[in-house]
């Protein structure tokens, strides 16, 4: 080279593995008229890619549309319903010691985990096990049973949107016994007589079984009859819902859940104000409180905590790993497994106020002991609580209230399950990709001509058959298996390098050891000790129905002295 002379040579860098793509050395060499040779190297930058089908594949709006959509699914009908009687029943404040300690050990890292695998594999439940083919099974079991729930979760919906329909009036319809559903076994709590007989019945009892389930119209499952046209209105109501807010993926159902997720906190928040004000409402929260830590050497207690969590956080239908698919690439996913998962734990206590200051009033106002109305499942939502607000000055309005509640917390968790079905499919059958409106259709009128079945006369018997079958040890096997499958058999190590290619840093050892040994322990230990002896043989086999998922409506609706032991 002459002093005046001036070269660039390019060479190619070697390839690298992350998602940033080659980059380019640009080597400039300068001969000085002294005979001393300078070289100047500069980095050059081409266009960054991705790897394929990144870019192809829609993402969320906004951050907040994500944290929005999980916390809604998350949060549910058994945050009101199911946890509040839990601790109420299982020693009070000590409760939380046991729902604590497996909520660290098992349902962050489960959570975590979920979310991790979603969003660096972006695609659904079945999609994410090209990292494992051999386990692609279980992303199609998972996507089996958010389907499967989905046939009476949103009869549920449809039950609420009754109510709701049925409050728009001057009088609540489930305050006097001469209505013509009535039967002569009703009777008003105030005459304290019947309080001991197990064959009477309350109007708000008589109300649900009899003019909402119409169990009365049927002898049993071999006699189902049409379904009504009231329910059955009011469950096309709750599908076309869904499929609006599910029709064109998460740009609209990120805007659904600004309100389906947001408005149960306004709600409970409101429900909290009124309730505290009222006589006895401070003796049901002390109950609820009550710290009683003999009750932790109980080991039924320790296995309920397990349970709760294990379901509540809503980790094994495929859901968290469908909505984090849809997340940026570099999107934290850690710090978005310990918000959701935190709030979702809080939102259980707080609701928890809510329902005992309510607990405590009509113990107070019956004179009656608070276990002869404390009651989770439909029986404390669809009985007591209406129960409750009837008494209310200007009742209707609180009704109303109530049951918007209940209706948000159940259409975002039901919106959850069905992206979880959309997203693995359509990802698992590309060509659907350009076809989802009208998939999204047929999924969801396929769900609501199956759950036809359940707004029959006798539809509560097929109702309780699909929540008993539906999601119970199943799903525990379900993440058992993808615990395995992603800490021993694609490995935790890998699995560690991939989360560092997201967020820049790999998981803590606490994390790696629980994904890799104290999870899947825990989840093996919990089918065992929620199933007799005589049944353990079962549980190989993953045929085993002892627990349901969270949803779960007590299945003695059939005997209303169970229900509401008066």
């Amino acid at each position: 080279l002459t002093a005046e002379e001036m070269s660039s040579l390019t060479a190619p860098e070697k390839s690298s593995s992350n998602t940033m793509g080659p980059k380019e050395v640009e080597l400039i060499l300068v001969k000085e008229q002294n005979g001393v040779q300078f070289t100047s190297t500069t980095l050059v930058a081409p266009a960054q890619t991705k790897p394929t089908g990144v870019d192809e594949r829609e993402t969320w709006g906004k951050k907040i549309d994500f944290l929005l959509s999980v916390i809604g699914f998350a949060v549910d009908l058994a945050n009101v319903w199911r946890f509040p009687y839990l601790c109420y029943k299982n020693g009070g404040g000590a409760f939380l010691v046991p729902y604590l300690f497996f909520m660290v050990i098992a349902g962050m890292p489960l959570f975590y985990m979920e979310l991790a695998l979603g969003q660096y594999n972006r695609e659904g439940a079945a999609g994410v096990w090209k990292i494992c083919p051999i386990f692609k099974g279980v992303g199609f079991t998972v996507i089996l049973i958010s389907l499967y729930v989905g046939f009476y979760y949103n009869v549920i919906i449809s039950w609420a949107l009754f109510y709701l329909f049925s409050s728009f009036t001057h009088e609540l319809p489930w305050v006097h016994c001469n209505n013509t559903w009535n039967s002569p076994n009703c009777s008003d709590w105030a005459d304290n007589s019947s309080i001991g007989d197990i064959y009477k019945a309350t109007p708000a009892q008589e109300y649900f079984e009899r003019a909402v389930l119409h169990i009365q119209d049927s002898n049993g499952i071999d006699d189902l009859g049409r379904p009504r046209w009231q329910l059955t209105s009011c469950l096309a109501v709750v599908i076309i819902l869904l499929y609006f807010s599910l029709w064109k993926g998460v740009k609209t159902s990120g805007k659904v859940v600004w309100i389906t997720a947001t408005m149960p906190y306004v709600v409970l928040t409101v429900l909290l104000l009124r309730g505290v004000t009222l006589p006895g409402a401070i003796d049901g929260i002390k109950a609820y409180l009550s710290v009683d830590f003999l009750r932790l050497c109980d080991a039924k207690v320790w296995i309920e905590a397990a349970t709760q969590i294990c379901f509540s956080l809503g980790v094994g239908f495929g859901v968290l790993i469908a909505f984090s698919s849809y997340n940026k690439f570099s999107n934290n996913c850690y710090r978005d497994a310990i918000i959701t998962s935190s709030i979702n734990s809080l939102t259980s206590f707080f609701s928890g106020f809510v329902v005992f200051s309510f607990l405590g009033y009509m113990s107070h106002k019956h004179n009656v002991a608070l276990d002869k109305v404390a009651r989770d499942g439909a029986g404390l939502v669809f009985v007591i609580y209406p129960e409750a607000i009837a008494t209310l000055p200007g009742s209707s309005v609180w009704a109303v209230i109530f049951f918007i509640m209940l209706l948000t917390l159940g259409l975002d968790s039901a919106m959850g399950g069905m992206e979880s079905v959309i997203t693995g499919l359509i990802d698992e059958f590309k060509f659907l990709h350009k076809h989802r409106e009208l998939f999204t259709l047929f999924i969801v009128v396929s769900t609501f001509l199956i759950s036809l079945l359940c707004v029959t006369n006798g539809g509560m018997y097929v109702f309780t058959l699909l929540d008993h079958f539906a999601a119970g040890t199943s799903i525990l096997f379900g993440v058992l298996i993808e615990a395995i499958g992603i800490a021993w058999f694609y490995g935790v190590d890998r699995f560690s390098d991939d989360i560092k290619e997201m967020i820049g840093h790999r998981p803590g050892r606490y994390w790696r050891l629980c994904w890799k040994f104290v999870s899947p322990c825990f989840l093996l230990r919990l089918a065992y000790a929620i199933t007799p002896e005589t049944e353990h043989h079962l549980v190989d086999n993953g045929e085993v129905r002892q627990f349901t998922v969270s949803v779960t409506l007590i299945n003695n609706i059939f005997k209303p002295d169970q229900i509401f032991n008066i």
